[in-house]
């Protein structure tokens, strides 16, 4: 899906922070200064969001996730819906300190969970005291939602997209710590020398944050599509194969079906 300039312009995707809240790493990206306030350059957007969005698809096109990060109010809900279409891992809720770099244990919370609904399932839930259950319920809807959209995520993501870096500084840190890239919708007050890949654009507005996300989604969804076909174009020539195995088999087994008759025939004369 080829970005358009119109449609970033339309989406408020150029308006910056203040001139005097700005980050001088930024400077790059700044097109212009207007009523105080910074202008994005969006023909530089525009191309960021191109260079992601191709570096995304590559990455799902591997197979690993993409964990998609936002808890700000305008964000959150954008975030989830998109991410969800995609079927990727994402945090709207506050981020679980040691997500990525204490794994292991954010594993067993997850695990945890699973072990509440299969108590349920099973009968073993009605056993527990009215106490206990309530304490359950607490702790799975605890648990549910803080991690309940990463429950399908068995390893480290292959990447993470971050809206506003600054409010989501422990999980750029945590990412960096283990060498996780980084995508993300970077306003002019934050550095863009923590991330991997910048998308500069306005993170404040929902509007904006909407029209970065579906360039985003969809770059994802095609690297997805890509790996689908290789999958079936893998399994094709097998089965082909198969097919074919199959009917040599047949052509051979059908001489010996016709000179089995005749060999019959010719020991019966011979009696």
């Amino acid at each position: 899906m080829a970005v358009e300039v119109k449609e970033l312009l339309e989406a408020g995707v150029h308006f910056g922070h203040l001139t005097r809240k700005w980050d001088p790493n930024m400077a790059p990206y700044v097109y212009m200064e207007r009523n105080g306030i910074h202008i994005i350059n969006l023909y530089k957007t525009a191309a960021k969001i191109d260079e992601a969005g191709a570096a995304l698809a590559k990455i799902a096109a591997s197979g690993r996730k993409i964990l998609f990060v936002a808890t700000k109010k305008q964000a959150k809900d954008i975030v989830a819906e998109k991410a969800s279409e995609i079927n990727m891992p994402y945090i709207t809720e506050r981020w679980p300190g040691g997500m990525l770099t204490n794994f292991v244990t954010i594993r067993k919370a997850v695990k945890k969970m699973a072990s509440i609904d299969r108590m349920k399932k099973d009968g073993t839930f009605m056993t527990l005291s009215k106490k206990e259950r309530l304490q359950v319920d607490r702790l799975r809807a605890k648990l549910e939602k803080n991690l309940g959209s990463i429950s399908d995520m068995t390893r480290l993501p292959g990447a993470l997209f971050v809206v506003d870096i600054k409010r989501e500084h422990i999980a750029i840190k945590e990412a960096q710590k283990l060498n996780i890239p980084i995508f993300a919708m970077v306003d002019t007050n934050s550095d863009p020398r923590q991330v991997d890949y910048v998308i500069p654009a306005n993170d404040d507005a929902s509007k904006s944050i909407n029209k970065i996300l579906t360039h985003v989604a969809s770059a994802v969804s095609g690297g997805l599509a890509e790996r689908k076909a290789e999958k079936e174009a893998a399994t094709a020539p097998k089965a082909e194969v198969e097919a074919k195995t199959e009917v040599v088999a047949e052509k051979e087994a059908a001489p010996k079906a016709k000179a089995a008759p005749a060999k019959k025939a010719v020991a019966e004369e011979e009696e």
